[in-house]
């Protein structure tokens, strides 16, 4: 199961974050490079974890105009990354040109195109905010509207709370690809998510990858923590 856990580095400078890995050594394979991160370190976080033999899923959320998430999904895929990630939200055009531009940038190096997802609705936001915005119907149902058009668009999976994993498992197959921040081990704050789950509920669900943060970079064992997450899935 540690293949499929991916730890995300919430921090702000190169040397938070190399402290954070160097915690966790060989216990984690997987991380997460999120927005502040990159940004803080001008993208440097992503090369460091990359000679240290890790395997990285960069989480930067693009929504623009299609030919800009194209070409910017262009140059991000010479990076080396694993995963990358947009918002469905873009549309099936944005999607669809992303994949087109990820597909020709990986056939142009030679390397192995990562893997693409769709964020669908992010995990802070419950019904109460919801409405707020003024969507329509419930957010499960909306989830899995747009998964099946990231599906559509050629996307190898999304970004979804674990309570939508279920069914988004029903209306897209087996080989769609889940991957579910808002993960908490029994016990753990809920922080800013709404939508969460346990680690084992989430697997249990159809989640591919778990990404946890804060339970993990935060606890006063962070190797303990991993294990006891690994467990939780195995279970």
């Amino acid at each position: 199961m540690e293949e499929h856990l991916i730890v995300a580095l919430d921090a702000s400078s190169m040397s938070a974050m190399e402290k954070i890995v160097l915690a966790l050594g060989d216990s984690v394979s997987y991380y997460k490079v999120g927005m502040e991160l990159f940004y803080a370190t001008g993208g440097q976080a992503v090369p460091c974890l990359l000679q240290a033999g890790k395997k990285v899923f960069l989480d930067l959320k693009l929504h623009d105009i299609p030919n800009t998430v194209g070409q910017s999904m262009a140059v991000l895929t010479g990076l080396g990354v694993s995963m990358l990630n947009l918002h469905a939200g873009g549309g099936l055009t944005m999607m669809r040109r992303a994949r087109e531009a990820v597909d020709k940038a990986s056939a142009g190096n030679g390397a192995k195109r990562p893997l693409l997802l769709a964020v669908t609705v992010l995990t802070s936001i419950g019904q109460e905010e919801w409405q707020n915005l003024h969507m329509p119907g419930e957010i499960g149902a909306q989830v899995v509207h747009l998964a099946q058009l990231a599906q559509k668009a050629g996307m190898d999976g999304v970004v979804a709370s674990p309570q939508e994993a279920a069914s988004i498992r029903a209306a897209c197959g087996r080989e769609f690809l889940i991957v579910t921040p808002g993960i908490r081990p029994a016990g753990s704050a809920e922080s800013d998510q709404q939508r969460i789950a346990t680690p084992r509920g989430a697997i249990r669900a159809g989640a591919s990858y778990l990404v946890v943060g804060r339970p993990i970079t935060g606890a006063k064992n962070p190797t303990a923590m991993v294990q006891k997450i690994i467990g939780e899935m195995g279970d």
